[in-house]
C-alpha cells in the first residue's frame, strides 16, 4: 500500500488526481469489506469458519496478484473493491480460535493471533519497499499473490476445525442470537471501542510524515524517521499482546481494556505537544502497549458474552466496525488538520479516546469489580 500512489501515477492519472484515487484504492476495499461481513458472518456459522478463511485467501489471491496486470485506474479500484467483498479470512480466524479455545484461555490465544496480525502489519509496508525498489512494482503484486495462495494451502491443509455444518432452516437467526446475548449494552460499546480503535490508529496516518517535518525541518532521510515512527507502535504491541492476553485471563480482560484504554489516552494527547520526532517516536512506542491490550480483550470479551452458535456474526459484525473506524480515521484526520493544524489531530483523537473511556465505565458498571464479565 506505501506505493500505491506511485502505481496509480504510472497507470496515467492526472497528477492533480491521484491522491483522490489512492485513497479510493485504500478505502473501497475496507468500506466493502465491512459492509459483507455479516453476510459472511451467517454463512461461517452454517458452514464453518474454515471453508470461509479458504474461500477468502482463494479470491484474495487473484484480486491482489491481478493488480499487477491492470490496464488502467478504473480495473485498479475493481479489483480492490472485489478484494473487500470477498475478503474475511482475519474476523473468521479470530472467530475459529474464539469457538476453538477454553474461555478462561482465550485472552491468551487471541492475544496471540494478535501478535501474527499486528507483525503482517509492521512486515508488509516495509517488505513491499523493499521489494518493491528491487523488482518492480508491478512484481510485488505477483509476490503477493503467491504468499496468499501459500496462505491457501496452509489453510487447507494445516488449520483443523472441529464444526458440523448446518442445515440452513435449523440456523438460527441473527436476531434471535442477538436476543440471547444478555448484556446488549455492552456489546454495542465494544462495537464503538473496535470502531474508535481503528480511528485512533489510522487518524494520524495523512499527517505523520508532514508532522514529522514539521518537527524536524524537513530531515533528508524523513520516509525512513516516518516509517520507524509508524513500526514502533506495532513493536511494541507485538512483544505485549500475549502477556497481555495472560494478563487478562488471570484478572479479567473487561478490566485490562479499561486500563488499556486510559493508558492509550494518556500517552496520546501528549503526541500534540512534543518538540522533537524523538519524544514523538518513544510516545509512540509506548502507545503500542497501550494497544496490545484493547483488540485482545476486546475479541476475549466478545466470546464470553455470546453464544458459539453465533460467534462467526458477531465477530463479523466486530469486524464491520472496524473496517468502518479504518474509514473513518483518515478522514478525521484530515479534515481535523485541515482546519486546526497537525497537533490539534492529536487533541481531537483524544477526546474520541476519552468518550470511549466513559463509554465503557459507564456500560461494564459493577462487572468492573468482577473477575469474570460472564459471572
Amino acid at each position: 500500500m506505501p506505493f500505491m500512489p506511485i502505481y496509480i501515477e504510472k497507470l496515467g492519472v492526472p497528477k492533480d488526481r491521484v491522491e483522490l484515487y489512492s485513497g479510493l484504492a485504500i478505502s473501497i476495499s475496507a468500506l466493502a469489506s465491512g459492509l459483507v461481513a455479516p453476510i459472511w458472518g451467517r454463512l461461517a456459522d452454517q458452514k464453518g469458519r474454515k471453508l470461509m478463511m479458504i474461500r477468502a485467501s482463494f479470491v484474495m489471491t487473484f484480486t491482489m496478484g491481478g493488480l499487477a496486470f491492470v490496464p488502467n485506474v478504473t480495473w485498479l479500484l475493481i479489483l480492490r473493491l472485489l478484494n473487500g467483498l470477498f475478503a474475511g479470512y482475519i474476523p473468521n480466524a479470530t472467530a475459529l480460535i474464539a469457538s476453538q479455545t477454553p474461555k478462561e484461555r482465550s485472552g491468551y490465544a487471541l492475544g496471540t493471533l494478535s501478535t501474527g496480525l499486528v507483525g503482517g502489519t509492521l512486515l508488509g509496508p516495509l517488505l513491499g519497499g523493499v521489494l518493491a525498489q528491487t523488482f518492480g512494482i508491478e512484481n510485488v503484486f505477483i509476490i503477493t499473490g503467491f504468499m496468499l495462495l501459500l496462505v491457501l494451502l496452509l489453510t487447507i491443509f494445516k488449520v483443523q476445525e472441529d464444526f458440523e455444518p448446518i442445515k440452513r432452516s435449523e440456523l438460527q437467526s441473527t436476531k434471535a442470537i442477538f436476543k440471547q446475548i444478555k448484556h446488549k449494552n455492552i456489546l454495542f460499546s465494544l462495537f464503538i471501542t473496535s470502531l474508535i480503535i481503528q480511528v485512533a490508529v489510522q487518524s494520524i496516518a495523512p499527517i505523520l510524515t508532514l508532522y514529522i517535518r514539521e518537527l524536524s525541518g524537513n530531515p533528508a532521510n524523513i520516509l525512513f524517521i516516518s516509517g520507524l515512527i509508524v513500526s514502533l507502535v506495532g513493536v511494541s504491541a507485538m512483544i505485549s499482546s500475549p502477556f497481555l492476553g495472560r494478563l487478562g485471563d488471570k484478572y479479567g480482560n473487561h478490566r485490562l481494556l479499561v486500563a488499556g484504554l486510559v493508558f492509550c489516552l494518556l500517552v496520546f494527547l501528549p503526541m500534540a505537544f512534543v518538540k522533537t520526532p524523538f519524544q514523538l517516536g518513544f510516545l509512540r512506542f509506548l502507545l503500542g502497549f497501550g494497544t496490545g491490550a484493547l483488540m485482545p480483550s476486546v475479541n476475549a470479551i466478545l466470546t464470553k458474552i455470546v453464544p458459539e452458535s453465533g460467534i462467526s456474526r458477531i465477530f463479523s459484525y466486530n469486524q464491520m466496525f472496524t473496517n468502518f473506524g479504518q474509514v473513518m480515521g483518515p478522514l478525521v484526520g484530515s479534515i481535523v488538520s485541515g482546519y486546526f493544524g497537525y497537533a490539534s489531530v492529536f487533541i481531537a483523537t483524544s477526546i474520541i479516546l476519552l468518550f470511549n473511556v466513559i463509554l465503557i465505565i459507564i456500560n461494564f458498571g459493577k462487572r468492573l469489580k468482577q473477575r469474570e464479565i460472564n459471572s
